[in-house]
């Protein structure tokens, strides 16, 4: 009994779960300081999720400096742009379409990725990834409480998030994930530090503890969602992310009562089926020219 609890926690899949759930509460407790200005949460969070980076490094016996540092400077700007305007959406449209904005950031991936690291789409990868911007137009038009701007820095927001994916696909050969990770907490002290000497807000009561759980599940995230990645198919895990949806939904109706219309529920599923439809195609494409390769 207990080696098969052992071998459910060690898998892949049971790790993308942990990683989606802590990277949910994460974004939960971003929401709960939503009177707290953004800079602030990020100096926080980069001071906590980088203190546990740094402890793991050293465990590690890992230079935390690291190898090609333009790039891992570079990944920590992308990365870091892309969270502060996340915190943005999440601070001010409902918890469930600020998540599926962000859901659209593997389109970007794989556009970046077309000029960065010279890979190709395919006319029905294009196909997908209309399906999935049709249903953030539905919910832009059904939902009230998604504005035009806030809708827009959420998809640059998102589109960050792809940048920084792509640099850390160039880094994963030549550098340790953790200090991937340290970088774009060392960036995001360095971004808000000067910003908050003109915005800053003295934490009170439970905010200091929203704080630090927002550092602490962030960084529970960053190592279950690499743990799950070593240790299963990309194909096979990457679909488990969407699974936070239903916690945004639901939790956004429980305690915030952020009720959806069935337009804007609409266009959430079209978000998630397009972009879950071009990851499984892109997947099954590249094990076929595997084996086309393999053949001839």
């Amino acid at each position: 009994m207990t080696s098969n609890l052992t071998t459910f926690y060690s898998s892949g899949i049971t790790q993308m779960f942990l990683a989606t759930f802590s990277f949910f509460m994460a974004n939960v407790f971003v929401k709960q300081l939503a009177k707290m200005p953004v800079m602030e949460i990020v100096f926080f969070r980069s001071i906590v999720a980088g203190a546990f980076c740094w402890i793991g490094i050293r465990q590690a016996k890992v230079h935390w400096a690291g190898n090609n540092k333009p790039f891992l400077v570079f990944r920590g700007i992308s990365g870091t742009v892309a969270l502060v305007l996340f915190f943005i959406t999440l601070q001010n449209i409902p918890l469930a379409s600020a998540t599926t904005i962000q859901y659209l950031s593997p389109i970007f991936t794989a556009f970046i990725a077309i000029f960065f690291l010279k890979e190709s789409v395919t006319v029905l990868q294009w196909f997908f990834y209309a399906i999935a911007f049709s249903g953030v137009l539905l919910m832009k038009n059904f939902d009230p409480r998604v504005s035009l701007f806030y809708l827009v820095i959420g998809v640059i927001a998102a589109f960050g998030s792809g940048v920084a994916y792509n640099f850390v696909r160039r880094l994963k050969d030549t550098e340790h994930p953790l200090v991937i990770i340290l970088y774009f907490q060392i960036i995001g002290l360095v971004v808000s530090i000067p910003a908050m000497l003109f915005a800053w807000k003295s934490p009170v009561g439970m905010e200091w503890i929203y704080l630090l759980f927002v550092g602490i599940f962030s960084q529970l995230g960053q190592v279950f969602l690499t743990n799950a990645f070593s240790r299963e198919r990309a194909a096979s895990v990457a679909i488990i992310v969407y699974t936070g949806l239903v916690y945004a939904i639901s939790v956004g109706w429980i305690i915030y009562g952020e009720r959806q219309t069935l337009f804007a529920s609409l266009g959430m599923l079209l978000v998630v089926v397009g972009v879950a439809a071009s990851i499984l195609y892109g997947k099954r494409r590249k094990d076929l020219e595997k084996l086309e390769a393999v053949v001839k």
